[in-house]
């Protein structure tokens, strides 16, 4: 798993910095193992720069509780809503960590205990507003390739529904946002069922 944690650091176009860090990672996997892309909440968005700039054939790509990007056109980091959620809480030009936008008692039960919430929160960067201002490619192809859903709850139905709605197969592993980290072993059980005939087909194209 490639770390995202310093996306930012380089400037924008921060899409492009995401493409190079996961094509870089994808180049030193073994060149016999299937490519799946995962991809969770705001990374959903970056799926097709990924997909594109891969050094080689991704077998599929699943978004687990993520957002989607466009059917065509650039798609929009954030709506307008959000923008204007979060143009207050820059302090020169910085927004604080992710958790740190919501509630405590919203944010609270998203992890199974303190210290998970205390290693997650150490590693969250304080990405800069311009990052959620930014229009991310959408090339055209990127998914003509099987494409899944998992989903773990709301507000997060309704892109499973639209994931529907573009025929690809969608799961349910119920729980909030961060259920990954409550339940991992029933979440990696998921998207290793979901991908499975992908990553088989990858590695016998011809079927024989």
């Amino acid at each position: 798993m490639p770390t995202l944690v310093g996306v930012a650091d380089s400037g924008p176009p921060f899409w492009r910095v995401v493409s190079q860090i996961t094509r870089e990672a994808i180049d030193q996997l073994p060149a016999d193992q299937p490519i799946v892309i995962v991809a969770h909440s705001n990374a959903g968005l970056f799926v097709p720069v990924v997909v594109t700039s891969a050094p080689r054939p991704v077998a599929g790509c699943i978004f687990v509780d993520a957002a989607l990007p466009s059917l065509s056109g650039p798609t929009p980091v954030a709506t307008p809503e959000l923008l204007e959620f979060l143009r207050p809480k820059a302090v020169d030009g910085r927004l604080p960590q992710w958790t740190a936008w919501w509630d405590d008692e919203d944010v609270a039960p998203m992890f199974p205990d303190a210290e998970v919430r205390r290693a997650v929160s150490a590693e969250q960067p304080r990405l800069p507003l311009s990052y959620y201002e930014e229009l991310v490619p959408v090339p055209p192809g990127w998914d003509s390739r099987p494409c899944g859903y998992l989903l773990f709850g709301p507000p997060y139905d309704a892109m499973a529904r639209e994931a529907a709605q573009r025929g690809w197969v969608v799961e349910e592993n119920a729980g909030q946002h961060l259920h990954q980290l409550v339940d991992p072993d029933t979440v990696t059980r998921t998207i290793v069922a979901m991908s499975a005939s992908w990553r088989s087909s990858a590695r016998d194209p011809d079927g024989g």
